[in-house]
């Protein structure tokens, strides 16, 4: 799908509110345990070394934003990925990064000489 251009004010807001949403390292480490399986506030917390109340907070943000979903068994909330589309843009993200990182290695090394 191509955006409009220019951009509504409207969806400039949306946009920009989607990546606050994932902007947050904390949430794309969330997210990365999710892509496979659904986890438990409390396994997430677990796997990651953060406090189950921090990770909790940041699932919340992104259940709100519709990134993921959630259900109650007993007393436990799990967590899956609700929007597929979240890892388009990581994996865009990721690429990018990926050839400035090469570019940047490349430089050092014919710098070092």
């Amino acid at each position: 799908m191509e955006l409009p251009h220019p951009l509504s004010e409207e969806l400039a807001d949306l946009i920009a509110r989607r990546f606050r949403v994932i902007g947050d390292p904390l949430r794309v480490r969330l997210l990365d345990r999710l892509r496979d399986d659904e986890l438990s506030v409390n396994e997430l917390a677990e796997q990651l070394g953060a406090g189950q109340q921090n990770v909790s907070k940041h699932l919340a943000v992104l259940a709100d934003a519709g990134v993921l979903a959630r259900r109650k068994e007993g007393n436990r909330v799990y967590y899956r990925i609700a929007d597929e589309s979240v890892f388009a843009l990581c994996d865009q993200v990721c690429g990018s990064l990926d050839a400035q990182l090469a570019g940047l290695i490349e430089l050092v090394g014919s710098t070092s000489h």
